[in-house]
């Protein structure tokens, strides 16, 4: 037995991870130089950045359990309190309680929310867990809300931005169902599911980087810089080819993003109506922009939300990654602003942070990062494939594969998971 993965990405380091704890021999290849695909490290200016600004719920559980075992010991993240505010307008903080305790005590004590607003939250939360979190069929999270009846500000203040956030599929798309979900476990979860879990450090250090020594120390390769060109199916398993070599496996998990995995299996005719499903998928970009300022400047915490645009979230990474006066903003779903230019953009964002911080000085560098297709759009009704394709042994790892979740980190390492275990049922 021996396993290509193809994709370097969190869904393909996971699978790695499960292959090397049980001794199967495997190849991960990844086209990029850096591990990590869509959550990765990039060096720019002599500055640490990332390709894409994430946080985690400690209902990651997957995740999380899988940067304990690469590197145990080691704490790269920042573990607070369900935590939201959104500037000059509302904070919410949930003590350490028990579900449903903490969001009501969180929600008894917010600021920006009325008394009837904070009672038509709780009553949200309790119709939802009496309905088991099930939407109606086709719904969106905006007819969810208003169905509910929900108030203009729990909307904006704090029901829309998780829908933003999570999905990252505006509400008036958005599917009700896996917003549910992710409200059910994030939520309504125990044990710390609705704690805020900040990254400390950059992503690929967080998780590739240690996956990709836990994975070489035990039965696995990795070879960054190496696109696989096509696989192609023989009478023992496939050949998988590269610009420079090919190599024989009895098992493919095919662990790149949905837009690029049909020329993974181009050659593979027993995979063409797949092929037409993910050709029905749309997608929409995330942009970060990180502004950097002088050493002193900082949030009021470490992460800040905002309802006017362009960014709905900045991070400061002072706070958090010791770069001080360097803040991080995110544009989720980010359709219209992806059409500004950088420096507009920027300037933009510039402007969003001054209107909250008094006296912010210029900023003394800039740089925008988009991901032009970030995520799937999460839409009703939309067709995720399973885990397993109508070819054996050949296996879609992924975030937008099957799963309660919408495109998160914990959808992707949850699938890479499953796509190794089901490998290891062929043994």
């Amino acid at each position: 037995m021996r396993v290509a993965i193809v994709g370097g990405g969190w869904a393909g380091l996971a699978a790695a991870v499960t292959l090397a704890d049980a001794g199967i021999p495997h190849t991960v290849f990844e086209a990029a130089k850096t591990l990590g695909g869509r959550a990765r490290r990039v060096d720019i200016d002599g500055r640490v950045l990332d390709n894409g600004l994430h946080i985690l719920l400690g209902a990651y559980r997957e995740t999380l359990a899988l940067v304990r075992k690469v590197a145990p010991g080691s704490e790269p993240f920042r573990r607070l309190p369900l935590t939201l505010e959104i500037a000059d307008r509302f904070r919410l903080t949930c003590p350490r309680l028990p579900a449903p305790f903490h969001l009501v005590a969180g929600l008894a004590r917010a600021h920006g929310l009325s008394w009837s607003d904070r009672y038509a939250a709780a009553r949200f939360m309790v119709a939802q867990r009496a309905a088991g979190f099930h939407a109606h069929a086709g719904e969106t999270v905006a007819a969810l809300l208003q169905r509910t009846r929900q108030p203009r500000r729990n909307r904006e203040y704090l029901w829309e931005p998780l829908c933003v956030a999570a999905l990252n599929t505006p509400p008036a798309e958005a599917d009700a169902q896996v917003f549910l979900n992710v409200v059910r476990d994030g939520l309504n979860g125990s044990g710390g599911a609705s704690d805020l879990v900040l990254p400390t450090t950059d992503f690929s250090a967080m998780l590739p980087d240690p996956a990709a020594a836990y994975v070489t120390a035990r039965s696995g390769t990795i070879r960054t810089g190496c696109t696989v060109k096509s696989v192609v199916r023989g009478p023992d398993g496939f050949t998988v080819r590269t610009s420079d070599d090919a190599l024989s496996c009895t098992h493919v998990i095919c662990a790149t993003d949905p837009a690029r995995a049909g020329s993974v299996w181009n050659e593979l005719p027993e995979l063409a109506v797949l092929g037409a499903t993910l050709d029905r998928f749309r997608y929409l970009p995330i942009v970060s922009i990180y502004l950097q300022y002088a050493g002193t400047v900082g949030l009021s915490s470490p992460m800040l939300g905002f309802v006017e645009g362009p960014a709905q979230w900045a991070f400061d990474r002072g706070a958090l990654c010791g770069q001080h006066g360097l803040i991080g903003a995110v544009a989720s779903a980010a359709v219209d602003i992806d059409r500004m230019s950088a420096d507009s953009l920027a300037a933009a964002v510039d402007s969003q942070l001054r209107r909250h911080i008094p006296g912010l000085p210029p900023p003394e560098w800039q740089r925008v990062i988009t991901e032009r297709r970030a995520t799937f759009a999460c839409v009703p009704g939309l067709s995720r494939p399973p885990q397993r394709t109508p070819l054996p042994r050949f296996h879609l790892a992924g975030d937008y594969t099957a799963s309660d979740y919408p495109a998160t980190l914990e959808a992707a390492v949850r699938s890479g998971i499953a796509c190794a275990q089901a490998v290891l049922e062929d043994r």
